[in-house]
């Protein structure tokens, strides 16, 4: 995996999909900022400067990515804060500058610009500029780093500091070249700076795309599986030389990180951690983008299927195909076969996913578990039907990163319409939802646990959101079905019933009363 070189340069191209960045300028009045855009745009430093500069474009070959830079200017004026603020939230980086010679104006970024951003909720990265270079007094030495550590500390937004002379031609370039990278190529979603290592969705992405280029599913990338792997994504072969090279630097710094089959996941990490401590990020995001990943290290759009479009009394399930995957995996992950996945087991099974979806409400207190807090197949089975039924496109999303090959839209049904079921007095849906509905203290949620097998509370817990429980309920003579409840909150009945057919997706309603309250009432 040379990953960098010719062969990364020449994939080029503009993986990210972006036809164009937005780059907005800002800072206090006098620190030199449209004088660095006209010189970035003209190559030449301006003998006069209006005082705000018309949007200019930098060419679209200016840098290699080919993306198109538009770079906006603002005024200093306070009367215009309104017109800066609507800039800045347009923007897709912002380049706050500086006056090398005036260091009341470095001061002023940290006391206004950057919590300015933050009260605006620009969330883009931005590059802090020092201009005039030129005009700091030879006697002042700074040590850039160590001004603006404690600044970044802070300001975790910030992507990288430079400092520049418009007129001696210092650095103008990479100033905008670091704030397109910046776009094209974050750092923040790969990497924690403070702890130096990769961050844990970038590691589980990374780990996904390792397994699928492990074809032989030995644990190591054998030479033909990286040569495989190098052009699938930058389009070029690696050389013989070239791999022994790349697995040299790997067994020198982590004996691990290479076996006699070849590069372990642990080396893949480990290469792509050194890309990034070089500033190579273009390198790991050429990679995620080719496996379909998006700004977020999730599946971007194209990878799934469009959104749904259902009557208000259809609903999405599993396909048979889908089932029988989810089956296969629960046996493979079920390492001490006892018939449950542990929440070890669980977290193995989705490590090649963002997250453990089933670690967020609604779903994590939704299923039967065991004693060990353990899914049974029943319980793993249910946490997906329910998780179908909510979101089919996000089910779907972790279908793929926990391994399913087919069709994505062959991994769901649309069930028939629930008036057509009524009609016909028969229904071929596999889940039942049923809404559960009732007074404060009355006993939903205690209903909703006996489904799942959760003992008894005597404390009592106001529940203000919508709760959920599904298990799989055994049909005398028939398959299982599964039934999900669905407690409606007392206060959120309103809500719910002020919606149009929002009981279309209820198949059943049940009504529940404290009758302990009612006998009293009655006596």
């Amino acid at each position: 995996m040379a990953g960098g070189g010719a062969a990364a340069t020449n994939a080029k191209a503009n993986s990210s999909g972006r036809t164009g960045i937005r780059i907005v300028v800002a800072g206090e009045r006098g620190t030199g900022k449209s004088s660095l855009i006209v010189t970035a745009v003209t190559d030449d430093f301006p003998a006069d400067v209006p005082s705000l500069l018309p949007p200019m474009r930098l060419p679209v070959d200016f840098y290699p990515d080919g993306v198109p830079v538009t770079i906006i200017d603002t005024s200093s004026s306070v009367e215009n804060r309104g017109k800066v603020a609507e800039e800045l939230k347009r923007a897709d980086a912002v380049v706050l500058t500086y006056a090398c010679d005036q260091p009341a104006t470095l001061d002023r970024l940290s006391a206004f610009w950057l919590p300015e951003l933050r009260r605006l909720e620009v969330k883009v990265p931005v590059i802090v500029v020092g201009c005039k270079l030129d005009l700091r007094d030879d006697q002042q030495t700074v040590n850039l780093e160590q001004v603006m550590s404690p600044i970044m500390q802070q300001f975790r937004e910030i992507e990288t500091c430079i400092e520049c002379s418009a007129i001696k031609q210092i650095q103008i370039p990479e100033v905008f070249f670091y704030a397109q990278k910046a776009v094209l190529h974050p750092t923040a979603p790969l990497f924690d700076q403070e702890a130096q290592t990769l961050k844990p969705r970038c590691v589980r992405a990374l780990k996904r795309i390792f397994i699928l280029c492990d074809h032989d599913r030995d644990g190591a990338l054998s030479d033909a599986e990286l040569n495989d792997f190098q052009v699938k994504c930058f389009n070029a072969p690696l050389q013989p030389s070239e791999i022994v090279g790349v697995k040299r630097v790997v067994q020198e710094k982590l004996p691990e990180g290479v076996n006699d089959r070849g590069l372990t996941l642990t080396g893949f990490l480990f290469l792509h951690a050194l890309f990034i401590e070089k500033g190579r990020l273009e390198t790991t995001w050429t990679v995620l983008r080719k496996f379909g990943y998006n700004n977020d290290i999730r599946l971007s759009d194209s990878q799934l299927p469009p959104s749904i479009k259902l009557a208000p009394d259809q609903s999405v399930e599993l396909s048979s195909e889908a089932l029988e995957f989810l089956k296969g995996i629960f046996l493979l992950f079920d390492i001490d076969g006892d018939g449950a996945l542990k929440p070890a087991e669980l977290e193995n099974l989705f490590s090649t996913a963002p997250e453990s979806p089933f670690d967020e409400a609604p779903y994590k207190e939704a299923a039967e578990k065991t004693a060990l807090g353990g899914l049974s197949l029943d319980g793993f089975l249910s946490e997906w039907a329910l998780m179908t039924l909510l979101d089919p496109i996000r089910s779907i999303e972790n279908l793929i990163y926990i391994g399913y090959a087919g069709d994505p839209s062959s991994a769901i049904r649309i069930t028939r319409r629930r008036q057509l079921d009524r009609k016909k007095q028969q229904s071929d849906r596999t889940v039942f939802q049923c809404f559960v509905f009732g007074p404060k203290k009355a006993g939903k949620s205690a209903l909703l646990s006996s489904l799942i097998g959760r003992p008894f509370s005597d404390i009592y817990t106001s529940t203000t959101e919508e709760l959920y429980a599904v298990n799989m309920v055994d049909q005398p003579g028939a398959n299982k079905k599964t039934l999900i409840l669905r407690e409606i909150p007392e206060d959120g009945v309103q809500k719910l019933l002020s919606k149009k057919d929002s009981l279309a997706a209820c198949d059943i309603a049940i009504f529940v009363h404290d009758s302990f309250r009612l006998q009293i009432f009655i006596n």
